[in-house]
């Protein structure tokens, strides 16, 4: 009994010695330190993240990254990624995070860790010129197509706002698309985010004759840059880069570059 009781105290010593050893899992800002790269999963829309005249990826997502890069250490590399997929890409670790436009929800901050707000936001209907007085008045919505980029802060508003319940929707893979469909008129309705609307429609842009309805109006959001959950060194770091491009003023110079500096939320 006294070679038993041996036995299965060195065996146990073992297993607490093996477990003792056992590798921990990195914490995520760990990981892509050492990696040295940031992988930031995107979407092209203006004033976000698009290309330019030269087909460089310019915008202010795309400045305001590299410059919280710069801060860390790290090499930012954008990744174009399917809107309705970024949680799935994010777990998966083909992105690092998601940081284009994307609106705080109780829903993706159950699924992922969310940066502070940084900038305001809220959607609107975009129409071609020729029908913004119709539009106006939301009881001409019923039987009008509708389009809104899938798994959108758009899409929310379309699925449960009561001025959609007898609209015809349609969801397509980007907002860039919804702009389109409206311009092209297999849609009369495009519920897309202001942010794009600032110099991507009316006079002196590729949609001349869209215009947003000014009469309707949905609730406010806020934009932050998503990581993968449980990663609270990530988030420090990260928000104090942001706060610390706001006291020096780059983000504001970045905003007013985009025309955005009225909907920057730190200052």
């Amino acid at each position: 009994m006294k070679r038993l009781a041996a036995f299965l105290l060195a065996a146990l010593m073992c297993v607490a010695v093996f477990a003792g050893c056992e590798k921990k899992p990195k914490e995520d800002f760990e990981y892509i330190k050492d990696k040295g790269e940031l992988v930031i999963g995107i979407t092209l829309f203006a004033p976000m993240n698009y290309k330019d005249e030269n087909g460089e990826l310019v915008g202010f997502e795309t400045e305001f990254a590299e410059a919280v890069c710069d801060k860390l250490g790290l090499k930012p590399k954008f990744q174009v990624i399917q809107w309705s997929a970024k949680e799935n890409e994010l777990a998966a670790k083909t992105i690092d995070c998601v940081w284009n436009g994307m609106t705080i929800t109780e829903e993706r901050a159950q699924n992922m860790d969310i940066s502070i707000p940084y900038l305001m936001n809220k959607q609107v209907m975009v129409v071609k010129a020729e029908n913004l007085e119709k539009y106006s008045d939301i009881a001409n919505i019923a039987g009008a197509a509708v389009v809104a980029e899938k798994k959108s802060a758009g899409e929310s508003v379309v699925q449960t706002d009561e001025a959609f319940k007898d609209a015809k929707y349609t969801a397509v893979d980007t907002q860039a698309k919804v702009l389109m469909e409206v311009a092209a008129g297999t849609a009369d309705i495009g519920v897309v985010d202001y942010v794009m609307t600032i110099g991507s429609i009316g006079e002196g842009t590729d949609y001349a004759k869209l215009k947003v309805v000014e009469t309707v109006d949905f609730a406010e959001e806020e934009y932050g840059i998503a990581f993968r959950k449980n990663s609270p060194e990530t988030l420090k770091k990260f928000n104090e880069a942001i706060q610390e491009l706001a006291a020096d003023g780059t983000l504001k110079a970045i905003a007013e570059k985009y025309k955005l500096q009225d909907l920057l939320l730190v200052k």
